[in-house]
């Protein structure tokens, strides 16, 4: 492996490590194991990240706005990495040999706490844009005039003339997600793990994903993937799906920033 040097703004320079393409398996091995090791804690971590979202589904049913679960869903990649901080709390602990608890995963966002504010602020920017995007895109297809509800709205989506909106749709939540995917692939894991600033840890990360790019490519679409199966049964696989990612996540973080 070779290692590079990265200019930051300010801060130590950390350095990336190439690794070969086929090790987000490893990684994914990797979180499987923490899940194991601490099965308490990883699986009540994702029922509640599961029961907070249906929180969110109800309040947007609730106020007559449910057209916005679709983007709201496809936005849930561009949180989920600040999501996850306590399951890299628990990766790290498991690795430190130090007791895991639900408690101490959750005490985790205190640590280097504004660095991580300021990292769920861009996140929460990127997610907001999406959102505007999305509400922008569905009126240019479908009018400001159509006023949708439950039967109205699956029907006009299922039509065949819907398919440019889901192909608009999907190519620019996927520019939007690529964006989030590079900032925060193991920018966060390094905020948690290291006394650096935000800058810094961005910086890693998109030169970690720019220089290991088929490896990282990989790794993106194995993360869609596993979410999507976790989504798909009503957003409760995400229970099993988001600890192993997370997990996973930390060893990336670990592997490829020295």
């Amino acid at each position: 492996m070779t290692e590079q040097a990265i200019p930051v703004f300010y801060g130590e320079s950390p350095r990336v490590r190439l690794v070969p393409v086929d090790r987000p398996w490893t990684w994914l091995a990797a979180g499987w194991r923490d899940v194991m090791a601490a099965p308490g804690v990883s699986l009540a971590y994702g029922a509640l990240m599961v029961a907070l979202t249906y929180l969110l589904l109800i309040l947007l049913l609730q106020v007559g706005v449910f057209w916005l679960i679709l983007p709201m869903t496809a936005g849930f990649f561009f949180l989920a990495p600040l999501m996850a901080v306590g399951l890299y709390e628990t990766s790290r602990r498991l690795a430190a040999r130090e007791p895991v608890s639900l408690g101490a995963a959750f005490a985790a966002f205190q640590r280097n706490g504004l660095q991580l504010s300021y990292m769920g602020v861009l996140l929460g920017l990127f997610h907001l844009g999406w959102v505007r995007i999305a509400l922008l895109i569905f009126a240019v297809f479908f009018g400001l005039g159509f006023n949708p509800n439950w039967d109205n709205l699956v029907v006009r989506l299922a039509q065949p003339d819907a398919i440019p909106f889901w192909a608009v749709g999907t190519a620019v939540g996927a520019v939007f997600a690529a964006l989030v995917f590079a900032i925060s692939a193991v920018s966060i894991p390094m905020l948690l793990d290291r006394d650096v600033n935000v800058f810094v840890a961005v910086a890693t990360s998109f030169t970690a994903v720019r220089r290991n790019w088929p490896a990282m490519t990989l790794w993106a679409g194995l993360i869609v993937a596993f979410t999507a199966f976790g989504i798909i049964p009503l957003f409760l696989g995400l229970a099993v799906t988001m600890p192993l990612i997370g997990h996973a996540t930390w060893h990336a973080y670990k592997d490829v920033v020295e």
